[in-house]
Order: structure tokens, then sequence, then C-alpha cells
């Protein structure tokens, strides 16, 4: 039982308390540039979760066998591969999402955190709980994308995954799916989230 409790916890770390986007500020670069519509935020999270997952399983295998000295680039390697993989799978199945992703999913490689994780964990820990740790990171930064992009999709489109919610009255506000709205917009959950966390404490 003490075990499934700490597996479960391990989990849902990423989701609130260790949550990548909203707690721990990585891999901001594609969190403000692809979440102008909830399916860019979901699809590049979900590119996310198989790098993440894959990298994460095979790094933690082979732990004990990689060279300290080479680390590093040996992560990069393997992370690559399976970015590589994301990347071709999309332009094959999704053509218009993955040109809408434009160079982020290629750029998930150095995504701070997709290596922090095999730095400071998969490394250093069994693969089972790495993949839950793995889970844990990308389903949360998953999720805060897709949320994002959907706030921001409802006020400047009047969208969410392309279906109408506003009415037909409604004014898009077009800042909203430019840049400064993606600022604004990650601002308050950054900050709602604090709040949160502050009222938790309490």
């Amino acid at each position: 039982m003490a075990s499934k409790t700490s597996h479960s916890k391990e989990f849902l770390k990423g989701l609130w308390d260790e949550n990548p986007v909203l707690r721990m500020l990585l891999g901001l670069c594609p969190t403000l540039a692809v979440t102008n519509s909830a399916i860019n935020g979901f699809s590049m999270g979900l590119a996310v979760i198989f790098t993440l997952v894959m990298s994460s399983s095979i790094i933690s295998i082979a732990r004990n066998i990689i060279p300290k000295e080479v680390r590093i680039p040996t992560f990069i390697i393997v992370i690559a591969t399976f970015v590589t993989i994301a990347d071709k799978m999309l332009a094959a199945y999704v053509p218009d999402i993955s040109k809408a992703l434009g160079p982020f999913v290629p750029l998930i490689v150095v995504n701070c955190i997709i290596l922090g994780r095999q730095e400071a964990f998969a490394s250093k820990n069994p693969v089972g709980r790495s993949i839950i740790d793995a889970l844990g990171m990308s389903v949360g930064f998953t999720i805060t994308l897709t949320i994002l992009g959907s706030i921001r999709e409802l006020l400047g489109v009047g969208t969410i995954f392309a279906v109408q919610i506003m009415p037909s009255s409604f004014e898009p506000w077009m800042v909203m799916v430019l840049q400064p709205g993606a600022f604004l917009t990650l601002g308050l959950m950054i900050g709602i989230s604090n709040w949160l966390n502050a009222r938790r404490a309490k």
C-alpha cells in the first residue's frame, strides 16, 4: 500500500505541486508560442508526453551503463530520436497541426522539461518510477497548455477546439491570439495557482 501511495504521489506532483509550467516555469517558449488554440496546445502536449515517457524509459533502463562523462549527449540523442518520430507522425497524420506548431516540435529536443527529468529523475530511478514521473510531468504540462489554449481561443475567436461557444454578438479580443495575450493569460494562471497554493498552505 505504501508503494502505491508513493507512486500516486509521484504522478500527482506533476499535475500541481511541481507543475512544469505553473510552478517550475519550465518550457515557456512552446507554452507561449503554440497556445493560440486549444488543439495546438493539446497536440504539443501529446508530443511531449510521448517524448518524455519514451526517453525516460530508455534512459532509466540504460542508466547504469551510460558513462557520466557523456550522459548529457546521450540523453539528447535518445530524446532527439523520439522527437523525430513524433514530428514525422504529426506531419504524416495531422499536417495542418504540424504546420501550425512549426519548429516547436523539433525544439522539444532542448526543452528543459524533457532534459531536466532525464538528469534529475530517470537517470537515478528504476524504469517504473521513471515512467510514472514522466507521465505526471507531461500530463501536467499538457493540461496547462490545453487550458491556456482554450482560454485564448475562447476570448480571441469565440471557440474551443473549433466548436463555437460564444454567441454571434460576441466581439473577439484579437489580442488574445497574439503574443501579448499569451503572456497575459499565462501570468494570470500563474497568479491564480500561487494564490490557491497560499490558501492551501494556511
